[in-house]
């Protein structure tokens, strides 16, 4: 059973300031944009840039979840993402941190969780894209 999880539509106007996109997602509205040094305004961030917020919002999120119903407080939870290109192969460097202390088994307990947000699996996974290009209107 097919089931949407995420949509989004973004749309680039070719006639508009050079690489410049919005993006909509429900009811909101965010910019994408190169940096300076690839041609773009950075008006927004890059595309990567929103890969790796996704990621990290969605370890942030699920750790407050999961730390709620065990009654555990993290105060702020604070996750940092880099993306990496070593020898031609990518990979994703995150560093969660939490301002509140915690015991050696809620660190490693919260370490698990990490490795298995919606997310982080989407992303492990290697999930296939499926592309249409439409008719010309």
């Amino acid at each position: 059973m097919k089931k949407r999880i995420a949509h989004v539509t973004v749309v680039g106007d070719t006639g508009g300031p050079k690489y410049r996109q919005q993006l909509v997602s429900g009811t909101h509205t965010l910019t994408a944009d190169e940096p300076p040094a690839n041609g773009g305004a950075d008006a927004g961030p890059a595309p990567f840039g929103y890969l790796l917020a996704g990621l990290g919002a969605c370890t942030s999120i699920t750790l407050w979840m999961y730390a709620q119903r065990k009654n555990w407080n993290l105060g702020t939870v604070t996750v940092k993402l880099d993306l990496v290109r070593d020898n031609d192969v990518s990979h994703i460097e995150r560093n969660v941190s939490v301002s509140e202390p915690l015991s050696e088994e809620q660190r490693a307990r919260l370490a698990d969780i990490c490795e298995r947000t919606p997310v982080t699996l989407t992303l492990k996974s290697g999930i296939p894209i499926r592309t249409e290009l439409a008719p010309n209107r």
